[in-house]
């Protein structure tokens, strides 16, 4: 998955807080969020991925990540809700 640009969003285990970043290396920046790595998302402790779009470019992605930054939270929620109803977390399967 490491191709093109990621577009993601974590969130912690009772999704209070969602943090929307872009990437070219999903596997490897998820992990850096998880092991505390990353200032925001360590403070709030948001180490579940529960969205992920992926575009053939980077600033394509750059340009979607700017573009969810601007939404309101509901409809950053029915995104999720949309693509993943249980909001499980989708890292389970990217790094095995």
């Amino acid at each position: 998955m490491s191709s093109g640009g990621h577009v993601y969003i974590m969130t912690d285990h009772m999704r209070r807080v969602l943090y929307i970043g872009v990437t070219a290396d999903l596997p490897a920046r998820v992990y850096q969020h998880q092991q505390g790595q990353s200032g925001f998302t360590s403070r709030y402790g948001l180490n579940v991925l529960v969205h992920v779009e992926t575009y053939d470019d980077i600033p394509t992605a750059i340009q979607r990540e700017k573009n969810l930054k601007r939404w309101v939270r509901a409809w950053k929620v029915a995104l999720i809700d949309k693509h993943n109803p249980m909001w499980a977390d989708l890292s389970l399967n990217l790094l095995k």
